[in-house]
């Protein structure tokens, strides 16, 4: 796109702050309060002399938009990404095109806030774009847009890590109905191109949401206000209209759950309490939301007359091509487990692999890894976990060991979540044999690894200077002893981060050798120094870490999985720990290399055996969940997010696939 950036004036002449750090350095960034939760309006009138035959839009803006054309909306973007490698949207706009005068009008929106989301904050703001009819130039963002900012919106408050705001929104604004043609703008300003532009774009792989409507499966008045159920939790907005009297106020309460006295609880378990409030003009009047949210149920509040309402549902493309595997496709409860991984990935993967729905919406690099492989075999396209390495890659430029929310404001480095990803490029490799990426992010990895060695002493690895996670929430490391709570870094060696150390490194060398180059290092010598300082050769298991002889559950669910020991008392150890603790021991972050581990020993019974426990995923099913839950209860954890899906991770056992690719 070669359209340049506009916005309005308050905007034009700020200095874009410099949000990004390592972690822990001192810094001074706070959310920019002065600009925050700011709503800037652009309108543009074309006139079509006859209707191309193609035409197709390219557009975006810092931090979103969402395009109307002739007053129906038609999408909303970009993708967040940094400001040096920007994502655009491309949109087939000929449906919504008419011949004689037409009006675009965006919405833009810049929160100020500084969080997992996107990199906002950093008073960045504008629009760009350009439109081409027929294979030609027909228009392009210049001073000739109309800009306003909205008055309707105010903040009511904010809602998970500063995540989003809450909105009160009121009707009898003058730019209610900015969208439609026959508004009038004749008081709106002219737009100005942005001074010193730093925006850069780059050609994105993932594909752009896509919008479903959902209709409610139940609509009632219970007490004194209306009821609304979809049917199952979903990613998006609730839309309504409504006639009252000016100045009337509908309390909107959206929630995921409903209490014992059956009103929606709005103030969901991921620190969210989603009551809003809109303020109704005397006229017919529309409901607009700048920011989605996860919910099943609505609640209205009002004496107005309320109709029209819907959910509109945002998620990725999805189409299912994958099966369950032959042998267990007449298991009801595999199915059930299976369907609630597919309707999560289907209505919860946004423009990237986002975790939780509620509390953060970022893109977390080690539940990432997860989330993607999943997609890719439920799918069979790469397109998603392909756009997901280059962007945790992406991130070196704040740190060599890479960050754990990309890209986005908030600053924080997970030491293990980088490690996952490097198998997670094996993975890819071993699923597409696309050599070329590959050799481009293998790279890459062997870089990330390099910044890594640097805290390797004697075959072990030191304090990286990161926090390190091992297992979430904490009541599920079965007492790990290394203390790696309060985001510290961690003051020993300890078993879960040289094993997953270790593995990279495997990976790396499986890599190398792919690509026909040396092997990156040898992995023998820190096999001997790793078991030399963690096994436990009488009890024939792990201790925690180099000065405790804990031994936990979750401290050997690394190296049983990741294939580091090679005493086979070991492995018979661990399945009948299995047996006593079952998969409900571990939960995020062990899991998964736990399944790896029955791979290695062909135990195809045993990861059946954690898909049916009556404890874990079907146990969300029990418990009314229609998407992955972030615990295996909903009481699990004291702020559990109810739509996340690092847990569809089980459907990549449960399908049809070859597991051989998954154990390094």
């Amino acid at each position: 796109m070669t359209a340049k950036w506009i916005t309005s004036p308050q905007f034009a002449g700020l200095t874009p702050i410099n949000i990004f750090h390592r972690e822990r350095q001192i810094n001074d960034i706070r959310n920019d309060t002065e600009h925050e939760n700011s709503v800037i309006l652009f309108r543009k009138k074309i006139t079509l002399d006859k209707l191309p035959q193609t035409a197709e839009l390219s557009v975006t803006a810092d931090d979103l938009y969402k395009l109307y054309i002739n007053g129906v909306f038609v999408t909303e973007g970009p993708s967040p990404a940094y400001h040096f490698r920007y994502r655009y949207d491309t949109v087939d706009i000929s449906e919504y095109l008419k011949t004689g005068e037409n009006t675009l009008a965006f919405l833009t929106y810049y929160s100020g806030l500084i969080n997992r989301v996107c990199q906002s904050g950093d008073r960045r703001h504008g629009l760009c774009c350009e439109l081409v009819c027929d294979g030609m130039n027909f228009m392009q963002s210049d001073e000739s847009f109309l800009c306003k900012k909205h008055t309707g919106f105010t903040a009511s408050g904010k809602v998970g890590y500063d995540t989003q705001f809450l909105q009160i929104c009121d009707s009898r604004c003058d730019e209610d109905g900015f969208e439609r043609p026959d508004h009038d703008d004749s008081r709106w300003e002219k737009a100005v191109f942005v001074k010193n532009d730093d925006h850069i774009f780059a050609d994105g792989i993932s594909k752009h949401v896509v919008f479903e409507k959902i209709k409610p499966a139940l609509t009632e008045k219970r007490n004194n206000a209306l009821f609304i159920d979809f049917g199952g939790v979903y990613v998006g907005y609730l839309c309504a209209k409504a006639k009252g009297k000016s100045g009337e106020e509908v309390i909107i309460r959206c929630g995921q759950e409903l209490r014992s006295d059956g009103t929606v609880r709005y103030n969901v378990r991921a620190n969210c309490a989603y009551e809003e409030k809109w303020i109704l003009s005397g006229k017919e009047d529309a409901l607009y939301q700048i920011d989605y949210k996860s919910f099943r149920y609505a609640e209205l509040v009002s004496d107005a007359e309320l109709y029209d309402i819907y959910l509109l549902s945002r998620h990725y493309p999805f189409e299912l091509k994958a099966e369950i595997r032959p042998e267990w496709d007449d298991d009801t409860d595999i199915k059930k487990v299976f369907d609630l991984c597919v309707r999560s990935q289907k209505y919860g993967v946004q423009e990237m692999v986002t975790d939780c729905m509620e509390r953060e919406k970022g893109v977390y690099l080690g539940d990432g890894c997860y989330t993607s492989l999943c997609n890719f075999i439920l799918t069979k396209d790469d397109k998603l976990m392909r756009q997901f390495i280059e962007d945790a890659f992406a991130s070196s430029f704040i740190s060599d060991t890479l960050m754990s929310c990309l890209n986005c404001s908030y600053m924080q480095e997970i030491a293990e979540y980088p490690l996952i990803l490097v198998g997670l490029l094996l993975w890819h490799y071993r699923l597409t044999k696309d050599k070329e990426f590959l050799q481009k992010n293998a790279e890459r990895s062997a870089k990330l690894l390099d910044a890594y060695g640097r805290y390797e002493e004697n075959g072990l690895l030191y304090d990286t200077h990161q926090w390190c996670v091992t297992e979430w929430p904490g009541n599920y490391r079965d007492g790990y002893a290394v203390n790696n709570d309060g985001n510290k870094p961690l003051p020993e060696p300890h078993v879960a981060m040289n094993a997953y150390y270790i593995n990279a490194i495997k990976a790396q060398n499986e890599m190398q050798k792919m690509l026909g180059l040396p092997e990156y290092k040898d992995v023998k010598p820190l096999i001997k120094e790793f078991n030399k300082a963690f096994y436990d050769s009488e009890k024939h298991l792990y201790k925690d870490g180099l000065t405790t002889d804990h031994i936990s559950y979750i401290g050997n669910a690394f190296p049983f999985g990741f294939g580091l020991c090679d005493d086979p008392v070991f492995y018979e150890k661990m399945t009948d720990w299995f047996a006593e603790k079952g998969v409900t021991g571990t939960s995020l972050f062990a899991t998964f290399p736990l399944l790896t581990g029955f791979v290695r020993l062909d135990r195809l019974d045993l990861i059946k055996e954690a898909i049916k426990d009556q404890k874990a995923w079907l146990n969300m099913v029990k418990e009314g969940g229609t998407a992955t839950f972030e615990c295996w209860s909903a009481d699990g954890k004291w702020n559990t997010s109810l739509f996340h899906l690092q847990n569809t991770h089980i459907a990549t056992f449960i399908s049809d696939s070859d597991l051989s690719f998954i154990p390094v």
